[in-house]
């Protein structure tokens, strides 16, 4: 998505997950393992994103931010930067569930 190279259709969320889990539980048990061990990977990867909320973020923030300031950020500056990790995170629930309630 980031690189244009799919759109927002794609993007799921819980609705369609489970919608998509559904399906492949009826076409198998290993289908349904591969699509948890992707459902895994995906959350993991998810996670390591630079976003402030998420660990990529939290690992930016220490090692990125303030090794080269030698000090942590002021209590207001990573209180602002948090909160627009969450908003961001949010923006992206909303949107998918959203994507979800119009495909289905």
């Amino acid at each position: 998505m980031f690189t244009g190279n799919m759109g927002t259709e794609n993007l799921s969320g819980p609705i369609g997950i489970v919608k998509m889990s559904g399906d492949t539980a009826k076409a198998g048990f290993l289908p349904f393992l591969y699509l948890m061990a992707l459902l895994s990977i995906s959350l993991g990867v998810m996670n390591l994103l630079p976003i402030p909320v998420l660990d990529g973020g939290q690992l930016v923030m220490l090692l990125g931010v303030e090794a080269l300031r030698g000090a942590p950020l002021p209590d207001k500056v990573e209180n602002f930067v948090y909160a627009t990790g969450t908003v961001m995170i949010l923006f992206l629930m909303v949107f998918a569930v959203f994507n979800d309630v119009a495909r289905f």
